[in-house]
């Protein structure tokens, strides 16, 4: 019997550590009521990643963890990073010089950085408000994303046609070139915006819509750069897309 009962002693301490091993690797929801600063990279990764789903606005508790991030360092190391990506792909495309060789870019938090805009009205702890947004847009002074304008440029260097599609209006065209311009960039294929007939599309149904048009006019889509999924997916894609940062705000 004692050996009997050493043995079972013994089966319990294993499987004691096993069960509480698995609870440190597996915990019913990451962090929630742990270091808010440990939550708010693990969401800012399921934001990214497209796990988190659709969400309005950000939690409560990153706000500080947000204006950190969009102000500090690792924005700027993380949108480089995804920049040399892009770039180390589209030197491997052979460019015909037929002037059918496209890559696509979005706008705002792609090319442009909202984020002075963003700083006063919350960075994404407040629900969007269009008429404020658009009233920043007039403004025409955002600046562009670093790492975004040494692509453009490098792309424009290997002979892309460079083509913006934005989720932004027509009626913001004037504004949105003079904000291009200032911020550095020229000489783009297209810039397309939401006609009236676009209105009320999402942005994949929008955006999709436009990437087929260009298909159907002969020219190659071999990249795509997007702040978010919506900039990306839908059919025709991208032969390569590329997601950049953005914990501000969610578009479908």
């Amino acid at each position: 019997m004692g050996t009997l009962n050493s043995l079972i002693f013994i089966i319990l301490l294993i499987s004691s550590a096993s069960a509480q091993t698995l609870i440190q690797m597996f915990p019913n929801r990451p962090q929630r009521n742990g270091d808010d600063e440990l939550f708010c990279d693990s969401w800012r990764l399921s934001v990214e990643t497209n796990n988190a789903g659709m969400w309005n606005t950000i939690p409560a508790k990153c706000l500080k963890f947000v204006v950190e991030y969009v102000n500090g360092d690792r924005y700027a190391s993380d949108s480089a990073v995804v920049a040399g990506y892009s770039l180390d792909f589209a030197r491997t495309v052979p460019i015909t010089g037929d002037g059918k060789d496209v890559w696509v870019f979005d706008i705002d938090e792609t090319l442009l950085s909202n984020i002075p805009y963003y700083a006063a009205h919350g960075y994404g702890s407040e629900a969007f408000n269009e008429t404020a947004f658009d009233e920043w847009v007039v403004e025409a002074r955002a600046p562009a994303l670093p790492a975004s304008l040494q692509l453009y440029e490098e792309l424009r260097g290997l002979g892309y046609q460079l083509v913006l599609l934005t989720g932004r209006a027509e009626f913001q065209r004037n504004a949105t070139v003079d904000n291009l311009l200032f911020a550095g960039y020229h000489s783009w294929k297209r810039l397309y915006l939401r006609e009236d007939s676009d209105i009320g599309k999402t942005a994949v149904a929008y955006k999709s819509e436009k990437r087929a048009e260009l298909e159907a006019q002969g020219y190659r889509i071999h990249g795509s750069s997007g702040d978010q999924w919506s900039d990306l997916i839908g059919s025709p894609m991208a032969s390569r897309s590329f997601k950049l940062p953005n914990p501000l705000y969610f578009i479908a």
